[in-house]
């Protein structure tokens, strides 16, 4: 039993990855059918809530439990990818929220691009095959663009938008914003806790350090460590 549970796991684990995938041999059975139970039930919430209307297994999202998708019809999923337990999307934005296939999002993370009716904000979009840990915020009011193969630790946050706080004779909340954007480029590594700021453009291949605070355009393949974050070495 456990080879064949073991083999139709590698097969549709390849059907969604679109590349070979092994589960490690020295996995417990136990494991292996608590693992199949909780993604069979996480395609079967996607159903039953309506998320994706087909039954074309490569089109269906894994769907942990307690997750909130709101404004929808503004949200577009990739094949494959994976929603943990008590995530927040809101796609309300310009652009939409663009999730793209084999994507993984982390439990207890919120993606937002909208604080206010009066000023939408412009949205996100992640390229395949990134993955984001626990509790990670993406606020992308001045627009959020992650790139293919990006992965990112726990409690990661993206702030695309500065208050202006020039004046002291009128509250800094009525003062208005400032938008540039955020832009990670393909195959990144983000340590847990970094935090990147509006402007952040982080370059190819790069590795950001736990904790860095990060503001400003890095090189390609770049290892950015600190507060506020410098590059510390190139890694070619």
């Amino acid at each position: 039993m456990r080879n064949i549970l073991i083999s139709l796991v590698n097969k549709v684990a390849t059907v969604y990855r679109g590349k070979d995938y092994k589960i490690d041999p020295k996995l417990p059975l136990s494991a292996l059918v608590g693992y199949s139970f909780r993604r069979f039930s996480a395609l079967s919430r996607c159903l039953l809530r309506g998320v994706v209307f087909s039954f074309d297994f490569k089109k269906l999202v894994f769907l942990g439990s307690n997750v909130e998708l709101t404004n929808r019809s503004m949200i577009s999923f990739g094949k494959g990818v994976t929603i943990g337990k008590g995530v927040i999307i809101d796609g309300l934005s310009v652009e939409g929220v663009i999730i793209g296939d084999g994507v993984s999002i982390g439990p207890y993370s919120i993606i937002k691009a909208t604080g206010v009716l009066s000023d939408l904000g412009k949205g996100v979009e992640i390229g395949a095959n990134s993955g984001f840990d626990a509790y990670t915020f993406i606020g992308a009011s001045g627009g959020v663009k992650i790139g293919q193969n990006v992965i990112c630790g726990q409690h990661v946050s993206f702030h695309s938008e500065n208050h202006i706080f020039d004046r002291v004779d009128i509250p800094i909340k009525l003062q208005g914003t400032t938008r540039q954007g955020i832009i990670i480029e393909d195959d990144c590594w983000i340590g847990a806790n970094v935090t990147f700021l509006d402007g952040a453009h982080i370059g190819r291949g790069s590795v950001v350090g736990a904790g860095a605070v990060v503001l400003g355009k890095m090189p390609t393949n770049s290892v950015i460590v600190g507060v506020p974050a410098r590059v510390v070495k190139n890694r070619v």
